[in-house]
């Protein structure tokens, strides 16, 4: 009898399944450390060397870079008019790169704006040459501050923002101070919650963690505050990457800068509502991610900074290289089925259980941890159940991310995608009755064909009674299910 299928892929598969799942495990453990950093420094109070007298307040150019916002627009505006602070020591730029009804509305509040005295410029751009990057470092050659505070257009700063962050600036060696960001629509759809839940582990825990315990941090291109100085140090606002602002934040650590971040001061924001709205998104930081691991993880490491602060920056900048492991799992889910067909159960009790144990725990704990933030949003059963979807959703965007670190590691292209803002808060309003729309494209219909992949595998786990198997596989198939629905039928 010829050598069979089986016996032909009997020799690699187990072998590759592991490794990837030692890979994975590995990405797992780092979040374990990050929670144990979490709690080990929390208490840990960062306070400004003093506070500035009225008289001794820095010089403040607010910048406002906009692209198509003409449903959230006025609302910015307005924040930015209250914040409290010296009418005489405060410039606000409104670098608008729009294309449609955005600059009419902008040019009339801006204008309103002057009649109550406040010296705010409009600022257009015809070419949107650099993106967002570009029209930062354009509004940069008129700015008349010393530090620059950035807000995109969905965000809402509190009258008190400004004041309570800039004295930390104080301290001529710090260059940037970050505030945490929240949600002002979280509670509009389930995912619009699973999106909170993600940023949540990200604004809590992660960059807590890194903070406070030594370790780089990035900025996240809104809500925070910059020292000029410090950004024409680091080399200025470059637009080799989608992600500006960690490139940035990387290299003016790297000069060694202090940077600072503030996650007692929460500024809210809008949540993309759209399925391929928060997919565009999340393809945009995953592919500035992998520009940026592709452009600075080398210096990182060739640094003389501690070895904890380089171990700790790899696994952030190649944190989105789990996708493409994931994905590589799942393409082999249906030949690992097949090889225990003929190996039997006991083997795969020896993969699944640790990949329970240490990969769905640590995300759980992860995310969890930064609920203690935000008591009172869920009943403990829906946030289980959430926690549980955050994790399918997260197995569905595997192909969408994983195409996105490809194309931040091989491809030339450095177009930046707007997430689209819909000025939508409340139940009762409809995101639907709103223009703006993300762009379609092919992963759906990539990720259909995971759905018929996994439901096969699913058939051959039960078909050779791979009960152990199921619960990992119907993760993976609502996941995709969810994750494509959405993006084919844009419902909330």
């Amino acid at each position: 009898m010829g050598i069979s299928f089986i016996d032909g892929i009997s020799g690699f598969i187990p072998e590759l399944y592991l490794g990837i799942l030692t890979l994975i495990a590995i990405y797992s453990f780092h979040k374990i450390s990050i929670i144990w950093r979490y709690y080990l420094h929390r208490r840990r109070e960062i306070s400004p060397l003093h506070k500035f007298s009225d008289a001794d307040l820095p010089q403040v150019t607010i910048q406002l870079p906009l692209f198509n916002e003409m449903y959230v627009v006025d609302r910015l505006l307005e924040a930015v008019a209250a914040l409290e602070y010296p009418v005489d020591k405060l410039q606000i730029q409104v670098l608008d790169d729009s294309t449609d009804e955005t600059r009419e509305i902008c040019r009339a509040k801006v204008r309103e704006l002057k009649q109550r005295h406040l010296n705010i410029d409009y600022i257009h751009r015809c070419d949107r040459k650099g993106y967002k990057a570009g029209a930062l470092a354009y509004g940069l050659q008129s700015a008349t501050g010393d530090l620059v505070m950035i807000f995109d257009a969905d965000f809402v700063p509190s009258p008190d923002t400004l004041i309570n962050m800039v004295h930390y600036f104080a301290n001529p060696k710090v260059g940037m101070v970050q505030a945490r960001w929240g949600h002002i629509n979280r509670h509009y759809s389930i995912l619009t919650e699973i999106q909170a839940l993600m940023l949540d582990g990200h604004f809590v825990t992660e960059q807590t963690s890194r903070n406070r315990s030594g370790c780089f941090f990035n900025f996240n291109g809104t809500a925070g505050i910059w020292r000029i100085q410090t950004i024409e140090d680091a080399g200025g606002w470059q637009h080799t990457t989608v992600t500006e602002d960690l490139d940035l934040s990387y290299r003016a650590q790297l000069k060694g800068w202090e940077c600072i971040y503030l996650p007692n001061i929460v500024v809210p924001a809008e949540l993309p509502m759209e399925m391929n709205s928060f997919k565009s998104q999340q393809f945009r930081w995953a592919k500035g991610a992998s520009q940026v691991a592709k452009k600075l993880l080398l210096p990182i490491l060739t640094s003389n900074a501690p070895g904890h602060v380089k171990l700790e920056a790899f696994f952030h900048l190649t944190n989105n290289f789990n996708y493409l492991l994931l994905l590589v799992l799942l393409l082999l889910s249906l030949p690992y089925q097949l090889f225990l067909a003929e190996t039997g159960w006991r083997y795969g009790l020896a993969i699944h259980l640790p990949l329970f144990l240490i990969t769905t725990l640590s995300l759980l704990a992860f995310y969890s941890v930064a609920q203690e933030e935000q008591r009172g949003q869920n009943s403990p059963w829906k946030l289980t159940s959430n926690l549980f979807l955050l994790m399918s959703v997260g197995i569905g965007l595997s192909i969408n991310q994983s195409l996105a670190v490809y194309d931040g590691l091989f491809r030339v292209g450095r177009d930046f995608v707007r997430t689209p803002k819909h000025g939508v808060t409340s139940n009762e309003e409809d995101w639907k009755t709103r223009k703006y729309r993300a762009a379609r494209n092919l992963v759906p219909y990539l990720e259909l064909s995971m759905v018929v992949y996994l439901l096969l595998t699913i058939s051959v786990a039960v078909v050779n009674a791979h009960y152990l198997s199921l619960p990992f596989l119907l993760l993976f198939l609502i996941g995709y299910i969810y994750v494509l629905s959405l993006s084919m039928f844009q419902r909330r």
